[in-house]
């Protein structure tokens, strides 16, 4: 079961209570419980990535809300009526209906869990962008390990690249600890 930080926020303490106890009976860690959505806002903030599950209406706001004001690192399960469903709900929001069996619930949790890890995978392929002067940090790092060790631009670079993996830095990093040890 993949690690991941999660909100519970009903306007109902004993609602709020009642799904966290499910969540960790079923072996999820709840990050925070909260009866407001600046209390969710709050926790999303302090934990910094993970899921919020709520009602369709708090105190101070409704779901849509604060869908809007989470963190972009947090998705949204929301756990409402059927009447709520003939609304429509807002776009990316993942909906189980009340009354709900556990399996949907925790169906859905994970369903949210896996788009999670996939965007966290997309985005950690994806070509760093670096600045202006950390790109010239590679180079000149290159440039070094050509001018004293005789390797190709492509030899230079792959080598940049093990060292940055095998140390678990990132290549600027690395340039960074190459001048360290060769100057």
């Amino acid at each position: 079961m993949a690690n991941v930080n999660i909100v519970v926020a009903f306007p109902k303490p004993e609602d709020a209570k009642n799904v966290r106890n499910l969540l960790v009976r079923s072996g999820y860690s709840v990050g925070a419980v909260c009866t407001s959505g600046a209390g969710a806002l709050s926790a999303a903030d302090r934990l910094g990535a993970g899921i919020i599950v709520c009602g369709y209406k708090l105190p101070d706001m409704i779901y849509s809300e604060l869908c809007e004001d989470m963190p972009a690192s947090f998705a949204m399960l929301l756990v409402a009526s059927a009447r709520v469903v003939g609304e429509g709900i807002k776009e990316g929001v993942l909906l189980v209906t009340m009354p709900f069996h556990i399996n949907d619930l925790l169906d859905s949790l994970e369903t949210l869990i896996s788009n999670q890890e996939r965007r966290r995978r997309q985005k950690r392929m994806m070509a760093p962008h670096r600045s202006e002067e950390e790109k010239k940090l590679i180079a000149d790092a290159k440039s070094l390990l050509m001018e004293r060790n005789g390797m190709t631009e492509e030899e230079a670079h792959r080598y940049l690249q093990k060292t940055s993996m095998d140390s678990g830095t990132n290549m600027v990093e690395t340039a960074q600890m190459l001048f360290a040890l060769m100057r």
